[in-house]
């Protein structure tokens, strides 16, 4: 998508994990996640709202979030 900044990227083994899910669609400020029926959804249209707060990361375990900066 054009004129984004950021990536969030969820570890394959997290990606269905519900509890998960909740934990960062409660987390994100600008709710970049959803929880689906299948566990995490990232909602691609409120990337650019990222603030890069980090939350997200601190919710869940070590290496299951990331955040890539698409800018240096």
């Amino acid at each position: 998508m054009p004129g984004l900044f950021i990536d969030v990227k969820i570890a394959a083994a997290a990606r269905n994990d519900v509890a998960l899910a909740k934990k960062l669609a409660e987390a994100c400020p600008v709710d970049i996640f959803e929880t689906g029926p299948d566990g995490v959804r990232i909602v691609e249209r409120n990337l650019d709202e990222c603030v890069l707060c980090e939350l997200c990361v601190q919710a869940g375990p070590e290496g299951a979030v990331r955040i890539v900066k698409l800018y240096e």
